[in-house]
């Protein structure tokens, strides 16, 4: 079960929203997902269309036990099941006294209880996603220790650039402090491409974080607000809204690049250049700002180890990627503004192992 954590201390720039939709993509993308809602505000519990005063029992029971004790077990029996694939350990105004009840716990016994709850139930999902608090204590502790990926969403704004610089200096002291390294990634969001000031913002984001950012852009869109007000993520409620095409996107670069340890090369592993072909691949789009290309032969990293022009040819502007490969048979796609697409001018596509379709690039 790959755990992954979606923090940022500051509020309004989409933890929850991210946390919600992006389960719901991942489910429509064949995979069985947990919500684990660490909020005592319980937002990701109202998003799903549940309230949490109807509840008897939330995180805080199960939290609140100790970790080699029943409470370590104890996370399935208030799990609740928002559809057969999407499933929600709720939260509620009480867990904000976890903190205080357990004082007298040594640090590192206070952050390892959510660790020790995922443990009971890591066979039966796919993602656990947890919304974390919009502060840096003992709940999102417990996330960071528990996780192994962390998204941070960003709002396309020069505060939360600032704010954003100051956690990753955080999440990096709590690593070492927790004792596992965490692979963090910025993901923007609330972006408006109509004004100048979002898109310069972006490119700043780009420039700071550099392959830390994910490619995926998250836009402003009222139908996430009226999914979240039904309790539905966005693509179970609008498919063909912005907003459910932009975390079906997120969720397909999530799926694309792996886990941290599936993306890490064996140690004293080096790729051989023997033999290797010059390929050269064309885009081309007059309304395209940012193209880059992602495959196997860069483990969808997009534009990792690609060499890429841009160049006008009249009123269209054409992006020139050169790649260096051994022969062989090779999956890819571009990613346009944030979006996975398929290659417009190559025939030769097969569906993709998570949706959509994979260009087939034949090298000889």
């Amino acid at each position: 079960m790959r755990t992954i954590a979606i923090v940022n201390q500051k509020g309004g720039c989409g933890k929850t929203t991210t946390a919600v939709n992006l389960a719901g993509a991942l489910t429509q993308d064949g995979g069985r997902v947990l919500v684990v809602d660490m909020d005592p505000q319980a937002h990701a519990t109202l998003a799903l269309g549940l309230d949490p005063e109807s509840l008897d029992e939330n995180l805080y029971e199960v939290l609140a036990e100790p970790c080699e004790g029943p409470g370590s077990g104890r996370l399935a029996s208030i799990v609740q099941a928002i559809s057969e694939d999407l499933h929600l350990a709720p939260s509620g105004i009480v867990l904000s006294a976890l903190e205080q009840k357990l004082t007298a716990e040594r640090a590192e016994r206070r952050t390892e209880r959510l660790e020790a709850a995922l443990a009971s139930v890591h066979r039966d999902y796919d993602f656990a996603i947890i919304d974390c608090p919009p502060n840096v204590g003992v709940l999102t502790f417990n996330a960071l220790r528990a996780a192994r990926e962390v998204v941070v969403p960003l709002e396309t704004s020069d505060f939360a650039i600032h704010g954003v610089q100051k956690l990753l200096e955080t999440i990096a002291l709590l690593s070492d402090r927790i004792g596992h390294e965490l692979s963090v990634r910025i993901l923007p969001t609330l972006y408006d491409g109509r004004t100048r000031f979002a898109r310069e913002t972006l490119a700043e984001i780009r420039e700071l974080f550099g392959d830390l950012c994910f490619d995926t852009v998250i836009r402003s869109n009222i139908k996430v607000r009226e999914a979240a007000r039904r309790g539905r993520p966005i693509g179970f409620y609008a498919r063909s809204a912005n907003g459910a095409r932009d975390y079906g996107a997120l969720a397909l670069e999530l799926s694309l690049a792996g886990a941290p340890e599936d993306r890490a090369q064996p140690e004293g592993e080096v790729t051989s250049t023997a033999g290797d072909r010059e390929v050269v691949v064309r885009y081309r789009d007059p309304g395209a700002t940012d193209v880059r290309i992602a495959g196997d032969f860069n483990g969808w990293v997009p534009d990792k180890d690609v060499q890429s022009l841009v160049q006008a040819e009249g009123p269209e502007r054409v992006w020139t990627k050169i790649l260096n490969l051994p022969p062989g048979t090779y999956h890819y796609r571009y990613v346009v503004d944030g979006e996975w697409r398929e290659d417009p001018d190559n025939p030769n596509a097969v569906p993709g192992p998570v949706g959509g379709r994979n260009s087939v690039l034949v090298v000889r």
